[in-house]
């Protein structure tokens, strides 16, 4: 079975509350088994806009990927993400192994 991926792009707009949002995601990525490939680091916008933080999030699958972020666990830490950043969020299916 392919596995999930949230692939998040992130401008922070509140560096000093942004860490809040952070913590309270923890809960619901500990619930889903949520595994960071990226979170940050250094990038190249070879086309299009880009975003200051991009963080792809490997999930066992598509439907876990999804039931973590309708989780409301997740949907509790949104709230905080929304107040403090904007973001492009999406989830996908991986390739067929």
């Amino acid at each position: 079975m392919p596995k999930g991926y949230w692939i998040v792009r992130v401008s922070v707009h509140n560096e000093a509350r942004y860490p809040q949002y952070l913590q309270a995601a923890k809960a619901a990525f500990d619930k889903f088994g949520a595994r960071f490939l990226v979170r940050g680091g250094s990038f190249e916008a070879m086309e299009g806009e880009a975003r200051a933080r991009n963080v792809v999030v490997e999930f066992k699958d598509y439907a876990t990927a999804a039931a973590c972020y309708r989780s409301p666990e997740y949907q509790a830490a949104k709230e905080i993400r929304n107040a403090n950043a904007d973001a492009d969020f999406l989830i996908v299916e991986g390739a067929a192994a």
